[in-house]
């Protein structure tokens, strides 16, 4: 992350590496459907849907549909979230941040699913969050709750610091909350800063790289910066050319949208 908003200390690509996407890192989220708004909508204080004309892209709007909340309920967590992961993956020069790319509501449609809920993890005791990279969560609260807690935790630091919501913060106040959080020098109910922290890293750069029919990864741009021309059924028509073959990305809905 960087010191301000326009000055960043190393480059994404590094940043990439350091967080497991080039080394298979990757992983798709639960829930199928989603559907993704435009970032000048993101913080519609409306708690119902409104109408939206169908983009045509492979977005996750092609029924029309415009994205709505189905897990964080106030307004406010979700904007701390969608702050929080603009910093975690912001625009560049590469292509959108993380709020453009629909992250906010590829998180949100995880932690109302079974995967935010726990509902196929070991959820008894003993509760050692950080005990193991091998044996999953060990955490006593499920990932939705560590998710509300969390983003709560970040927004009374940022007010007993600087007075005001972590939304409204600059980019290098913002940086150095989230830093602290993955220091593990933040105490949160029931879990460590610096495991909600990971958490919420790993499901940003999953909402940037994961199919569009998850919700995030809107229009496929997440693909698009690193050249991913993302699951075919197969390569029958470019395995035997000697060019370098450059592929526009192809998503899930291309070949299993079933024509409805």
């Amino acid at each position: 992350m960087s010191g301000n908003d326009n000055e960043k200390q190393f480059s994404r690509r590094d940043f990439l590496k350091t967080t497991g996407v080039f080394t298979g890192g990757i992983i798709g989220g639960s829930l199928l459907g989603g559907v993704v708004m435009d970032q000048t909508d993101l913080f519609d204080d409306e708690e119902t849907a409104t109408s939206n004309e169908t983009t045509g892209s492979d977005s996750g709007a092609e029924d029309g549909n415009v994205a709505a909340r189905t897990f964080f309920s106030r307004s406010e967590d979700f904007e701390t979230l969608a702050a929080a992961t603009e910093r975690i993956y912001p625009e560049d020069d590469n292509g959108p941040g993380a709020i453009a790319l629909g992250v906010p509501y590829f998180i949100d449609r995880q932690m109302s699913g079974f995967y935010g809920q726990n509902s196929q993890d070991y959820t008894m005791g003993p509760f050692k969050p950080m005990a193991s990279d091998t044996h999953g969560l060990q955490a006593k609260l499920i990932r939705g709750d560590i998710f509300l807690f969390g983003l709560r935790r970040l927004d009374e630091v940022s007010n007993e610091k600087h007075d005001k919501a972590f939304p409204d913060l600059d980019g290098a106040a913002q940086d150095e909350i989230l830093k602290s959080f993955e220091a593990g020098d933040v105490d949160i109910k029931g879990v460590t800063s610096e495991f909600f922290f990971n958490l919420l890293r790993n499901m940003t750069i999953e909402g940037v790289y994961s199919d569009p029919a998850y919700g995030g990864n809107k229009d496929m741009q997440g693909w698009k910066m690193i050249e991913y021309p993302g699951p075919r059924m197969g390569w029958t028509n470019e395995i035997e050319s000697k060019e370098f073959q450059s592929l526009e990305p192809e998503a899930l809905r291309k070949y299993q949208g079933g024509g409805v």
